[in-house]
């Protein structure tokens, strides 16, 4: 596990704005563009990596009681997602890294995938 505060040091990242919510601890992260595979495969209190800026993330986020948001390849979310992840408390990191380059540093850090990959089928 690891507080957010911390995958910001890790990823050289950059906070849009304080809050005490960057020193939850985090113990999963999920990465996508798809705001489908957000819905069926986070799991709360999990973080989530994406490119997307809009204000759909942060309503995504609060419905699934994820822990913050990193938006990568330095993208920079819409300023109306920024206002609502203030007002609700959720931590957002910019991160000039790729996805891919995100996911293996956080994963080689510890944090888990929030896919459960069922070992039988293999």
């Amino acid at each position: 596990m690891m507080k957010i505060s911390e995958i910001e040091a890790l990823l050289g990242a950059r906070r849009l704005f304080d809050t005490a919510a960057l020193e939850k601890e985090v113990e999963y992260a999920l990465a996508s563009d798809l705001m489908s595979d957000v819905l069926a495969f986070a799991l709360a209190a999990s973080l989530l990596i994406t490119g997307l800026t809009n204000i759909q993330i942060i309503r995504t986020a609060t419905m699934l009681d994820m822990t913050g948001i990193i938006f990568v390849r330095n993208k920079r979310p819409l300023e109306e997602a920024v206002a609502l992840a203030r007002k609700l408390d959720i931590p957002v990191l910019l991160c000039k890294k790729s996805m891919f380059e995100t996911c293996g540093l956080l994963y080689q850090a510890g944090l888990k995938s929030c896919t459960i990959l069922d070992e039988e089928s293999d």
